[in-house]
């Protein structure tokens, strides 16, 4: 796992590796990356493997993260790009002990088949809910877009982000937000 450390947002370059500092999931981080290395790899190789390598060429939205609170795929990213910015996996959403509200919702609503895109397409509707707590179908949907799934016609899915956004509603509001 990545450690934590109090530095600067300087990238710095020692042995042919770059110093990325980053804050990822809600933790101030720096990781060493290989020059040309993405995003992506550099989450995978830290163990953070719930970001998805799909197509790596952007098409199928299985790598999506949330970068500066909106959705980026990780697989067109240079790992240097995330430097000084906020990364949020699949992993900083919730613990199989304590699911997100959104996770719970796919659950619920049948919407994990293979389960291949699902971390991609939690990760597009927490970025959508956050920006529309109340998505209309055609938003759900434009939101989606970008994540392939193989194994439905999305309709399970449009219906988890619909249980997700009444879900979020009825939670309590966190002081400072």
């Amino acid at each position: 796992m990545p450690k934590t450390v109090k530095k600067s947002n300087a990238i710095t370059a020692s042995n042919g590796l770059f110093t990325v500092n980053f804050e990822l999931n809600g933790v101030k981080t720096e990781l060493l990356t290989k020059p040309g290395e993405t995003l992506l790899d550099l989450l995978r190789r830290s163990g953070l493997r719930g970001t998805k390598k799909g197509c790596d060429t952007g098409d199928c939205g299985s790598c999506t993260i949330i970068l500066d609170g909106k959705t980026a795929l990780s697989c067109l990213m240079l790992a240097v790009q995330a430097n000084g910015r906020k990364v949020t996996t699949i992993e900083g959403l919730g613990s199989p002990a304590e699911p997100h509200p959104i996770q719970t919702a796919f659950v619920q609503a049948g919407a994990v088949q293979c389960g291949f895109c699902i971390p991609g397409m939690i990760l597009a509707t927490k970025a959508l809910l956050d920006k529309n707590p109340s998505p209309t179908e055609p938003e759900i949907r434009h939101a989606l877009d970008g994540n392939l799934c193989r194994c439905t016609g999305y309709v399970k899915q449009v219906e988890a982000v619909q249980i997700a956004a009444q879900a979020l509603k009825k939670q309590p509001k966190k002081k400072g937000k």
